[in-house]
């Protein structure tokens, strides 16, 4: 939507997209708490975190949190990790780039013994931490996420070169208690499992994004507890569904968003056709 479309509604910015600005994110007691820990004890003592949760559960939302707070730090440089699916090679191209170093791939103990050195004199030098974000991580090769783990401490696992968080889906919980695994999964100190929201908690979510947004009566209550009760626990869901509300009511000038218009939205949308029989 447009700024003269949203300005319409006297909102200084869509509540209900990816591009809501992070001061502006509903932040829940759970989420907090995983960014203190990480913030006061990952940080400076190393291993992993593990954030996990369905597709749409607020994974993006907390990483997005949690970069903001780490960067807020004079003493930790913060890594994000974008292409899972690199394989040896690729994520150690990718690694150098994150950290400014000229690696050479096909040499992996070359990149490896280059990559712990920068850290280690790094680290002596301004007392700065590495810390790590991995999205994504269930796309990761068990191969790199090994490399990790041999890549995070020396003398012994006793002194802390980086710290990472990985965050993913089921899947990721899946691959880290396989055998080869194993390793990497025991070093894990920090986890949030995001689980569906209850419906209060997407009414909450709901009600701050607007206010947040500048319009806290955009929606009436009745409406708000309607979209939360269709949500399925899902905040991605809710979002979705109220950007689509919002936009119909912007196309059609409707000025009050509550469960009439709701209701005629919805019911005036084409039915799924089933497939034919063969």
């Amino acid at each position: 939507m447009n700024k003269k479309l949203l300005s319409g509604y006297s909102l200084k910015y869509n509540p209900f997209t990816a591009q809501v600005p992070v001061e502006a994110l509903c932040v829940t007691p759970a989420i907090d708490h995983f960014c203190w820990r990480v913030e006061t004890q990952l940080v400076n003592e190393g291993g992993f975190a593990l954030l996990s949760g369905d597709p749409g559960a607020g994974k993006s939302v907390t990483l997005r949190l949690l970069a903001s707070r780490l960067a807020t730090q004079r003493d930790v440089s913060v890594g994000v990790l974008s292409h899972a699916t690199s394989n040896i090679a690729d994520f150690y191209r990718e690694m150098g780039d994150i950290f400014g170093v000229t690696l050479r791939p096909h040499n992996r103990w070359g990149g490896f013994k280059v990559l712990r050195e920068r850290w280690v004199a790094h680290l002596e030098a301004t007392h700065v931490h590495m810390v790590l974000i991995a999205d994504e991580a269930q796309e990761m090769p068990p191969a790199v996420l090994n490399e990790l783990r041999l890549l995070s401490s020396d003398q012994f696992d006793s002194r802390a070169l980086l710290s990472v968080v990985l965050a993913g889906d089921a899947r990721l919980n899946a691959k880290l208690a396989r055998e080869d695994l194993l390793p990497l999964g025991s070093r894990i100190r920090i986890r949030l499992p995001l689980e569906p929201s209850d419906r209060e908690a997407l009414v909450r979510m709901l009600t701050h994004l607007v206010t947040e947004a500048g319009n806290a009566s955009l929606m009436t209550p009745e409406l708000v507890q309607t979209l939360a009760e269709h949500a399925m626990g899902n905040p991605r869901i809710l979002c979705a569904t109220a950007a689509e509300l919002l936009a119909a009511a912007a196309h059609k000038e409707v000025s009050v968003l509550d469960e009439k218009f709701y209701l005629e939205h919805f019911s005036a949308r084409p039915a799924r056709r089933g497939r034919k029989a063969s």
